[in-house]
């Protein structure tokens, strides 16, 4: 049985991978894609969907949403990403996508409301997207089967000390979904932290097909944290994941959002002791098994000839 998706995204080099690995996964059933302004500004992560549309000669439809924040000023990250969002590999440029006038939080309101099941919503970029949806139509929350966020950390953050990109993006939005009493999934910085790829790894998935070597060009260009470790993609989770939830660490937890503090403004409040919770964060791989998930997901038939993990022991 499919797992029916709407991913949110603003493509980025590591939602490249993600948008990759839900095309591609039989599991999967992508209904559409929504571009928010994040790591680069909106029309840029629009073309970047776009092109992975067109890379994949997939009929998934793109909606472009939300320019900028709710109320702060926008940001970006195209010292992570490059310049275009998807630096590292040539694209073709989109000749014939033309891109709806619908607005995404219009589309997606659509989506749900004729969905005869509930759809879970992967959520990559700021929350804007979503924040937008479910304050004009409360009422298809019912047809939200649950959102899985990649964003915030239990720990430390990576813009400032305690705050996480897509978070301190639109932390008002954020303030909006954690609160929205909808089934959530965090997936944060931990995880990736603690689930690196290495680079003897993504050399490998260079041969595989025209995917992995697409993905390995823009891996050379992808200037996360501790680069020289190791590369965290950050968003592939949130698909690893829906792929396979008992590779990871959930934890029920009460995650709040500040929104008033001058230096952690943004910042996740995660409380696992919580007496009401209000999402469960995937916090750490169980084992290394999740590099083997991640091969299957690109190329469901012809990843064997890599040498991977067997067992799941760290």
């Amino acid at each position: 049985m499919t797992i029916p998706l709407i991913i949110d995204t603003d493509p980025g080099i590591d939602d490249a991978a993600a948008i990759s690995l839900a095309l591609n996964h039989p599991q999967l059933d992508v209904k559409m894609i929504t571009t928010v302004n994040g790591n680069v500004n909106i029309d840029k992560t629009t073309a970047n969907a776009l092109k992975l549309k067109q890379f994949f000669n997939s009929s998934v439809p793109v909606f472009k949403g939300a320019s900028r924040p709710l109320i702060s000023n926008p940001v970006d990250a195209a010292e992570v990403h490059g310049e275009s969002g998807m630096d590292g590999y040539d694209f073709k440029s989109p000749t014939d996508e033309t891109i709806s006038p619908m607005n995404a939080i219009e589309a997606m309101k659509n989506v749900l409301k004729e969905s005869t099941s509930p759809i879970t919503i992967v959520a990559i970029g700021p929350l804007t997207n979503i924040a937008l949806l479910l304050a004009t139509y409360p009422e298809i929350k019912s047809k939200i089967k649950q959102i899985v966020i990649m964003g915030g950390s239990s720990g430390r953050g990576n813009v400032t000390p305690l705050v996480e990109f897509n978070i301190y993006c639109d932390p008002e939005a954020a303030n909006i979904v954690f609160n929205s009493q909808l089934p959530l999934v965090m997936v944060g910085l931990d995880l990736a932290r603690q689930a690196m790829f290495s680079h003897e790894f993504i050399k490998k998935i260079k041969t595989m097909n025209q995917t992995g070597d697409m993905l390995f060009q823009l891996f050379q260009h992808y200037r996360t944290e501790n680069v020289h470790e190791g590369i965290k993609l950050y968003d592939v989770f949130t698909i690893l994941y829906l792929i396979d939830a008992d590779l990871f660490n959930v934890f029920d937890a009460n995650v709040q959002i500040e929104l008033q503090g001058i230096l952690t403004k943004g910042a996740t409040v995660v409380d696992f002791d919580p007496i009401e919770p209000n999402c469960q964060v995937v916090h750490s791989p169980i084992s290394k098994h999740y590099q083997q998930a991640f091969l299957q997901a690109l190329a469901p038939v012809s990843y064997t000839h890599l040498t991977l993990p067997t067992n799941r022991e760290v």
